[in-house]
């Protein structure tokens, strides 16, 4: 495991430490062979993405097989064993009432002055794409995260993309298709992660077009999902690498804290594990436990998380606490584990970071899988500005407005010289002809016989 001193670093070396993640992402290499994949699904449709299927996935699917059939959901059902079956579940139970509790009130409505009444309603997404990776292993839980906030938000047509399993003849790992029928979602298909992304931004003759993609993939995926944006397809930045940062001092128990870093370590060789402490004591017992754990994983999984907790992460050694939430702030997570005989003290201090767990008891795999926060997270240091995927994420806000005649009246005057300074003379003509209306109208009133004072 690698050990920096962080006040022994200088301005540069500190940049170098917070700054990963997104380089691979905007290459421009990368960038120019997914133009090519990106214009080939725009023009070529179902028969560019069984191109891309054969050439990156190296399995023949025809255009019209590229839909998940009826017979391969009820397949699944048969092939997942139970115990996974039930953990879906488990998960979906959790993460619909973390979801439910969030956007529990869609619509809302004050008056901020009398007569003046503004609000908001929140409606879903027109649809929704979700891409579930299958590069590097079986990510069911990926749907579970993804599927089930676009579920409680309603959004009335959501698609799901996944990669055929690595190696095979195009199949889909089954255990996805259980939590896609769980989640009563219909309209799945096998496709390569970016012409995938391509075909939802775009539609094709089998897989829909949508407004919205959101899903954690590999740097083609994630720089696919940048580019479509270009042609009006929303994404959510950015779903990358997987990082963890645990924040702990001298009370943790080293056993279930090198166990933690471990956790995202063995996700990809890509993948980043920061140990922040102010404890130099703490960083020597971790090194020799993370060394017996990481002798006990098999490979791959015990190169990446060589490698995440190598040149890629390590231990940051602090002078205090305090600093330690500097760091974290500046690195901004995407997973973070907060390990202190103070923990709420600490997380006090935290404002950037995708999701914070508080306590051993709290690891970061619960949260991957059942405790029913968010697990897919913004990553590259994207937690300054995004959170994680909820139903949020497929709601969108409409404001509401009213005015009594009376609260018109009294607020005229400034739209009135807004509009004549910013010369919009329709703007003021706009409220000048209700103002007029309301002096034509008194004066009748006053007229009339019976409405006179």
């Amino acid at each position: 495991m690698r050990v920096i001193d962080y006040n022994l670093l200088d301005g540069t070396q500190r940049d170098e430490l917070f700054a990963r993640g997104t380089e691979a992402i905007f290459d421009e290499r990368l960038k120019e062979s997914i133009a090519l994949i990106i214009d080939d699904v725009r023009t070529n449709g179902d028969a560019a993405v069984s191109r891309a299927l054969k050439e990156f996935d190296g399995c023949d699917v025809a255009p019209d097989k590229l839909r998940i059939s009826d017979a391969e959901f009820d397949a699944a059902e048969a092939t997942v064993s139970k115990a996974v079956r039930e953990a879906i579940t488990v998960g979906i139970e959790n993460i619909r009432a973390f979801n439910e509790h969030l956007t529990r009130e869609r619509e809302w409505r004050i008056e901020l002055r009398p007569g003046l009444v503004v609000g908001e309603k929140s409606t879903p997404v027109a649809s929704a794409g979700l891409f579930v990776p299958s590069g590097k292993g079986s990510f069911p839980s990926v749907l579970v995260q993804l599927g089930t906030p676009a579920v409680v938000a309603r959004v009335p047509e959501v698609a799901v993309i996944v990669p055929p399993v690595p190696g095979g003849n195009g199949e889909v790992d089954p255990a996805v298709l259980c939590v896609a029928r769980e989640l009563g979602l219909v309209n799945v298909f096998r496709v390569n992660g970016p012409a995938g992304v391509a075909a939802l931004a775009f539609g094709t003759e089998t897989i829909p077009k949508v407004r919205k993609v959101v899903g954690p993939g590999s740097p083609p995926v994630a720089a696919a999902q940048v580019a479509c944006q270009a042609f009006g397809c929303q994404t959510q930045m950015i779903l990358g690498p997987s990082e963890s940062m645990v924040i702990a001092d001298d009370s943790a128990d080293v056993r279930l804290l090198a166990a933690d870093l471990l956790n995202e370590a063995e996700h990809g060789p890509d993948s980043a594990s920061l140990l922040v402490t102010e404890s130099a004591e703490l960083i020597k017992q971790v090194q020799l436990e993370i060394s017996k754990q990481l002798a006990e994983l098999p490979e791959p999984r015990r190169s990446y998380a060589s490698a995440a907790l190598g040149p890629n992460g390590g231990a940051v050694l602090v002078k205090d606490m305090a600093q330690a939430v500097e760091v974290g702030n500046l690195y901004a997570p995407e997973h973070m584990q907060i390990v202190a005989r103070d923990e709420e003290a600490v997380l006090a201090g935290i404002v950037h970071a995708g999701e914070v767990l508080l306590g051993q008891s709290t690891p970061f795999s619960l949260a991957n899988y059942v405790l029913g926060v968010p697990a897919s997270l913004p990553t590259g240091g994207f937690a300054r500005v995004n959170g994680g995927i909820t139903a949020e994420t497929f709601l969108k806000k409409i404001s509401i407005g009213k005015a009594s005649p009376e609260a018109l009246a009294a607020l005229a005057p400034g739209v009135i010289a807004l509009a004549e300074h910013e010369d919009f003379p329709a703007h003021a003509a706009a409220v000048r002809a209700r103002q007029e209306q309301t002096v034509i109208s008194n004066s009748e009133n006053q007229t009339t016989p019976g409405k006179q004072g």
